[in-house]
Parts: C-alpha cells; structure tokens; sequence
C-alpha cells in the first residue's frame, strides 16, 4: 500500500515516517512540509538516517499531495490546514486526519475554540469505541482524536456507557511532555525555560481539546434514555520530559455501592480483548515510561468513597497512541489491513 505523509517534517509527521518505514505493508510516496521543503527526511529526522529507503527522500511543498499517486494519505496539519488540503484529494484516496479539522461536529464549538470555517465531522478515529471499527473500516474519511482527548475517553467513556459516573462532574488533569506543542519554535518551550519547572496552561476549559472529550463522553452517557449534558474541567499541564501524557481523571460516583471492583469490571471487560489497551493489576499504576515509544494504553481505575468519586488514571504516549500511532491503527483498518500492523504496546524502558 502506497502511502503519503502532509506535514512530515513535525514531531507527529516524524513519527509516521518511522512506523511506516517498519510498516510491513506500507511504502512512502510522497511526503511534504513547506518550511522544509527540498530537504532530505535525514536532514530533518537525524533518527531516520540510518534507514536508506527513507532518509534520502526529499519533503515536496503541501500542494504535491493534491498530485500523489497513493492509496492513503496522512495529513498531520495544524488547525485550519487540513481542510483545504483535503478538499483536492481524490475521493478514491482514504485520508487520516491527524490535526482538528475534522472531528467536532458542532460548528458553534468549532468557532469558540478554533474561529474560522467549520468543515464538518469526520468518522472518529478511536477503534476501542464500542462499534467504532465498523465505521473506521467502511470511511474513506477518518479523523484521529487529540492526544489529550484520546486519554481522557479511553478513561471514561466505559464508567460513563454503564452509568457508574455522573457525566456533568468530570475533572481531568493531565501532564503532557513538550512534544505536544509541536516543533515550531517558541520561546516557552526552550530547554532552559521548560527544564526543572512544571506548568499548568489553557486553564478553566480554554483548551481546545475540551469540547472533543465532552462530544465523545456525551455520545455514550445516557439517563432514562435521554441524553444528560457532560461537563469537563480539564487542566492540562506541562512537565519536562519528550513525549507521553499521564491523565488523572475523576467523575463523581453514580452510586454509594459502586467500589473499586465495578470500576475495574467495567474497564476490564472493555479492553480485555484490546490489543493496545493494558488495565493493569490492581494497586499498580500507569506510567509514561511504560508506553514511550509505542501505541500502547495502560489504565487503572478506584473508587474514592471518601470524596464519592471515581479516579481512573492512563498513561500513552502522546505521539503513538496520541497521534501517529493511532493514525497507523486507522490506516490499517481503513486499508482492509491486520489492525496491529506496523505496531506495537511494548513500550522503551528505561
């Protein structure tokens, strides 16, 4: 299968290009990245020097995706350029969105937290959704959830589906290392700034991740079949490491009878047969170290009768599961192709 990667030269980009060069299906087309345009993939990524089908191709300009010749095509944009790109790519040709063009579907929230056109929604792109794989594998169109977001759902959209948590008293917390804020150069994100020092950001729900959790938790909570509203105060935080999210999420517990073993019967008959997706034996907690490197999830899960709230914490790495790893997963299922292809949840360690 013949595929082509937009925005290749960015963090996200960079990982794609190193899956797909240990995809056992896959092969490189095109790849494109305006501000590195006419440089080589090794001048760009130093870690795929060493692998000669990729390090020597050269980044086109964007527009060359409108002419690729390729079977998929992975666009890790930021926010506002997908869209356009999209509209010039064959209808045969299957896209994975990897930016946030594509996945709210309520064009007021689009405008609040992104301004500018709404495009519409695409079919989400988290196959560990309840009969999401269907969807993924019959689209041609398929937006990849946020790093944040991807976290945050695998967490609680099991406890919200069987009614265990209150869906309008969500709190999220969530570290992230500082890959997630892209390659471009900021001023914040130097070494000397960002070393030593942890910081919370786009606090009290200015985040543009918050809307895609609460549209994706109220598609599966449920009150006497009426559809209750869900509420997220989410705070991300950034910490001094590379790359992987640590998310502490916490919902009020429906129930005084619902302990730590619902909890966990919840998440375990949910992901037991995921092949990405760890819940891990009880008193053990996730930890970015666990997935770095890889598109695995590691989940656990209490229940707080103190406070009356559920804690389930999950820890990916926000480029694998959170982006590029993802985008692979879809790919895979869109292309009629083994779901794990090209994968892996075992993470690097130390």
């Amino acid at each position: 299968m013949r595929v082509a990667v937009a925005g290749a030269s960015g963090y996200a980009g960079g990982e794609l290009l190193r899956l797909i060069a240990g995809h056992p299906h896959f092969e490189l087309s095109v790849l494109t990245a305006d501000s590195s345009a006419g440089k080589t993939v090794a001048e760009v990524h130093q870690h795929l020097a060493g692998y000669a089908p990729i390090a020597e191709l050269s980044f086109e300009p964007q527009h060359a995706i409108k002419q690729a010749d390729c079977d998929l095509v992975f666009m890790a944009l930021p926010s506002g350029q997908s869209a356009s790109l999209a509209a010039d790519v064959a209808d045969e040709i299957k896209v994975v969105d990897l930016g946030p063009d594509f996945r709210l579907a309520d064009p007021d929230a689009w405008g609040r937290y992104y301004g500018g056109v709404h495009a519409g929604r695409w079919v989400t792109g988290l196959p560990e959704l309840p009969g999401a794989r269907p969807l993924i594998r019959s689209a041609d169109r398929v937006a990849a959830p946020g790093c944040y977001s991807t976290a945050a759902i695998l967490a609680l959209a099991p406890l919200v589906a069987a009614g265990l948590v209150e869906p309008n008293d969500i709190v999220i917390v969530a570290a992230s290392g500082t890959s997630g804020a892209g390659r471009t150069l900021r001023a914040d994100l130097l070494g000397s700034e960002v070393m030593g020092s942890v910081i919370a950001y786009q606090v009290a729900g200015a985040h543009r991740h918050t809307p895609e959790i609460e549209q994706a938790l109220s598609e599966f909570a449920q009150d006497g079949g009426k559809q209750p509203r869900v509420t997220v105060s989410f705070t991300p935080v950034l910490v001094p490491m590379p790359r992987g999210i640590l998310a502490t999420c916490t919902a009020r517990l429906a129930g005084s009878d619902e302990d730590t073993a619902a909890l966990r019967e919840v998440l375990l008959s949910r992901y037991s047969a995921e092949p990405f997706v760890h819940v891990l034996p009880e008193g053990r907690w996730p930890s970015t170290a666990a997935v770095a490197g890889s598109n695995g999830v590691q989940v656990q899960a209490a229940a707080d009768h103190r406070a009356g709230r559920a804690t389930v914490v999950v820890a990916i790495d926000n480029l694998g599961k959170g982006a590029a790893g993802q985008a692979i997963q879809n790919a895979n299922l869109m292309l009629g192709l083994p779901e794990a292809a090209g994968l892996t949840s075992i993470g690097v360690a130390p």
